[in-house]
């Protein structure tokens, strides 16, 4: 189903209101005693969403197809770039179920009372559980599910924001003299770099306000045509709704003087505030403090949700470019999708059980990697707009805004690597080092048996091509192949000396059976073939040739031969369609895939490789297509 931009604005604008809920308040609490800093706060919030979104409209436009950060900053600045993108994407990924998980837990805790904050561990970890098994039994984002939830929380939000900013109209030149007022007192107290600090620091607390921004980017192959269009009005929607109740919710925590309760959230203790002067104290003013609460928890969920279906998809990118053990890339295959789902729950209760549940001490973990991700992302921008000033006449606008995007986005990480390095976000810092230092050592790993298996290449690939007959048995030229007849299906990738090697394998346990052969490939797009159309005709150029070296070297052991191809980002469901096309010809077909046999096994080894065949198999059997895995040997 595509979206129009309201519902897209729905499906992917949750993750980023429902940030609402704990990044304003992170923001707000950091200034302390002199709140009316929230003034500026509040402004430089509301400006930063846009800002941002509005460098990310050029994104779109720029990557019609769609693209996350890991893809982007790959294409822009190169493969490191890339990996050091995409390990900060999954840390983000999973601090935003963790995030959400606690602050919706603290959000539905608020209405029922003082929970302690060990208890409310407990069920934010019951929670995080909850969604590793909704998920694993294949749970999935729906609009109409989440439609009311995102219109109750929108609804019920915006008018109790409205009520908040606008009930004291009439005071406004007293809270502006007492911002100007105030605002020379702490200057005159910490100074003008003491000033200038705290705001920088609450700024930076409240960073987790901007997550969620690069969802429509990351989720535009959903989007009805035009793309482009429908994904900028889908950007506009979302920022005017964040930076209005990001900015609203500071602006409101000031005017009705907000304190932070034990038990409480800040957005609630504000609830109760604004409900009574409006409904009253009856149960009027209960019910809509209910529904706020359990709106903004449900939103939470929600965004938590959302990075179980996000996580494994980057995992799936970064997979197909050999980051990561290969076995995350099928994402049609459920024992394989639940590898995904596994890690990134097992890795939230993590971060959840390090932080005891604090939202503070996950929001200083959270706001590093988001902002990492944004300054290599408009980098990568910049630097595009400057390679093509010559050919593009409105560079200079588009890299005045990405320029200006990524100069917030660089004082932001600057200031909170800074400021909260030793309150706990120096552990971000190290998991996320950890993942790239693990994800260099599988590419490591994995170029090591590519240049063994290149010695197979080396060997097969350059025997010289047999001639009709010299097998032994021959075909008629232009004969018509009967549907009964025996069919070796091969599925290969690239002209290498694994299909050579199973093509000859086939002929010697089976000589003279299979006298027909089918070959088939999937060009796979990774980060390298992202860039545009060019590059997709590209791929599928090469495809088709390295099929018909495949057909021509089988022809020439008297075989009919033919081959299908299909360009696509899931394997698996790729390779399951072009089988089925082959048995809707021939009766007879049995597909033929190979496997890695290393000498000294080990649980690298078996973790990192052999785990596409076997999914291939599953599915290929559960179709009814009998399929053979053949042993190769990598030799050292």
């Amino acid at each position: 189903m595509s979206l129009v931009a309201f519902l897209a604005w729905v499906g992917l604008g949750a993750d980023g209101l429902s940030s609402s809920a704990y990044g304003p308040e992170e923001a707000f609490l950091a200034l302390g005693t002199h709140t009316h800093l929230a003034v500026f706060l509040a402004v430089a919030t509301a400006l930063t969403v846009v800002l941002i979104s509005a460098s990310y409209a050029q994104l779109i436009e720029l990557f019609p197809s769609g693209g996350g950060g890991y893809l982007v900053a790959t294409h822009l600045l190169g493969e490191k770039a890339g990996l050091v993108s995409g390990a900060a994407l999954l840390i983000d990924y999973v601090l935003t179920i963790s995030t959400s998980c606690a602050a919706g837990i603290a959000a539905l805790c608020s209405f029922f009372g003082e929970v302690s904050p060990s208890r409310q561990l407990v069920y934010a970890l019951i929670s995080v559980v909850v969604l590793v098994f909704l998920n694993l039994r294949g749970v999935r984002e729906s609009i109409q599910v989440l439609l009311p939830i995102f219109l109750a929380f929108l609804v019920s939000h915006v008018g109790i924001v409205l009520f908040g900013m606008f009930r004291h109209v009439g005071a406004v030149p007293e809270l502006v003299a007492q911002t100007v007022h105030e605002t020379r007192s702490t200057w005159m107290e910490l100074g003008a770099w003491g000033t200038i600090m705290l705001l920088l620091k609450a700024f930076s607390l409240g960073g987790g306000t901007y997550t969620g921004i690069e969802a429509v980017s990351n989720g535009l192959q959903i989007l009805r045509e035009p793309r482009v269009k429908t994904g900028k009005r889908t950007m506009l929607y979302m920022a005017v709704s964040l930076s209005f109740m990001a900015g609203g919710l500071i602006l409101c925590y000031l005017l009705a003087n907000v304190r932070k309760a034990e038990g409480a959230t800040l957005n609630a203790a504000l609830y109760h505030i604004l409900s009574s002067e409006l409904f009253g104290t009856g149960g009027v003013s209960a019910a809509f403090v209910f529904v706020l609460l359990v709106s903004e928890g449900l939103l939470l969920f929600v965004a938590a949700q959302s990075s179980f279906l996000a996580g494994p998809r980057v995992l799936a990118n970064m997979a197909i470019d050999s980051w990561v053990p290969h076995r995350f890339s099928l994402l049609s295959e459920r024992l394989v999708t639940q590898n995904g789902v596994i890690l990134m729950g097992a890795a939230a209760i993590g971060m959840l059980v390090y932080a005891r549940g604090s939202i503070h001490v996950l929001v200083l973990m959270y706001s590093i990697n988001v902002f990492l991700t944004f300054t290599l992302s408009q980098l990568g921008m910049c630097v595009h707009w400057w390679k093509v000033r010559k050919s593009e006449s409105s560079w200079g606008r588009r890299f005045a805004v990405n320029g200006a995007g990524l100069f917030i986005s660089v004082t932001i990480l600057i200031v909170s690597t800074a400021l909260k390095f030793r309150e706990g976000a120096w552990m971000t810092v190290v998991i996320t080092g950890a993942v790239v230092a693990l994800c260099l050592a599988i590419r490591r790993h994995y170029n090591s048996v590519r240049l063994l298996m290149k010695r197979v290449d080396d060997v097969l690939t350059t025997l010289p091509k047999s001639k009709p007959g010299d097998s032994g048995f021959t075909r008629k030229a232009g004969a018509p192949v009967p549907r009964n007849t025996p069919t070796a299906v091969f599925l290969v990738s690239g002209f290498n000396g694994l299909g050579i090697h199973s093509l000859l394998q086939v002929q010697k346990y089976f000589p003279r059976y299979f006298t027909n052969a089918v070959f088939l490939s999937v060009g796979v797009l990774d980060s390298a073939k992202f860039k545009g159309a060019s590059e997709v005709e590209n791929l599928k150029k090469e495809t088709e040739q390295d099929l018909d070296r495949y057909v021509e070297f089988a022809e020439g052991l008297g075989m009919h031969a033919e081959q299908d191809s299909a360009i696509g980002t899931d394997l698996l469901d790729e390779i399951v369609e072009l089988c089925q096309r082959v048995k809707e010809r021939y009766d007879r077909p049995v597909f033929f895939t190979s496997k890695l046999i290393f000498p000294n096994e080990n649980l690298a080894n078996r973790f990192l490789h052999n785990q596409t065949p076997f999914a291939v198999q599953r599915r290929l059997q559960f179709e009814g297509l009998q399929t053979v895995i053949l042993p190769i040997q990598v030799t050292i």
